[in-house]
């Protein structure tokens, strides 16, 4: 069995992935800044190993991933946070906030896995499908996915040469905790359940790109076709709601 090496695994999409592969009999490597919850994820499967770490110190990351001596065939670079600006203020400490953990957190990673991988294996980036479109007030996170985006598209195109798969993962709304603290309306949003397994099924296919659910991120693919000033229009029309 594959054995599953996955951050931001203490809660939301990351929690469910891990203990659905676990479920199915893979080893999980659940990563987290939370002690008490990794235990908690211990406890639920005994092919489920804790690694605490955060992601957005750099030294601690290249601990964490140099002390797993087990070979990782699939690298899933869930972990992330969502900050919103307000008034359309921008606060550079924000920006910097959500960018050390969404961005620069997944490259410590892929900095230092780059050396562990080999051919067959795979690497998957979380995305959003916020970064399809411009949204009010998500400046700081929609540019944070879309460089993950940029990030994951490129990387795909050096890494075929050493035969490592690389996906980004693009989710609409799925119910988490994160999500939970939205205070507007999120259609077509799913359970982190619906999430993991639409993950696993792409990752399965070893797809390129993942995104869900599907006719939510059809329709905003959709929309990201459309001329500039539409868009403009559609988001001048959601932030007013």
């Amino acid at each position: 069995m594959k054995t599953y090496f996955i951050t931001g695994a203490t809660s939301g999409i990351g929690r469910q992935l891990a203990m659905d592969y676990a479920a199915s009999g893979a080893k999980v490597i659940a990563c987290g800044r939370r002690e008490e919850k990794l235990k908690e994820l211990e406890s639920y499967s005994t092919n489920i190993q804790g690694l605490c770490f955060d992601i957005t110190d750099q030294m601690k990351v290249n601990q964490a991933i140099h002390s797993v001596k087990t070979h990782v065939d699939v690298w899933i670079l869930n972990a992330g946070d969502c900050e919103y600006i307000d008034d359309g203020r921008i606060e550079a400490k924000l920006f910097r906030r959500v960018f050390e953990v969404n961005f620069f957190g997944v490259v410590h990673c892929l900095e230092a896995i780059q050396e562990r991988v080999e051919p067959g294996d795979q690497v998957a980036l979380m995305s959003s499908t916020a970064s399809y479109i411009p949204l009010p007030r998500a400046e700081a996170y929609g540019a944070s996915k879309s460089a993950i985006s940029y990030l994951a598209r490129s990387l795909a195109i050096d890494w075929a040469g050493i035969e490592v798969n690389i996906s980004v993962i693009s989710p609409g709304f799925v119910k988490t905790p994160l999500t939970d603290k939205n205070t507007f309306a999120m259609p077509m949003r799913i359970s982190a359940e619906e999430a993991s397994v639409a993950i696993q099924k792409g990752l399965a296919k070893r797809e390129r790109e993942i995104h869900f659910p599907k006719r939510f991120s059809y329709l905003l693919k959709s929309i990201s076709l459309l001329p500039q000033f539409i868009q403009f229009k559609l988001g001048c029309k959601i932030g007013a709601q």
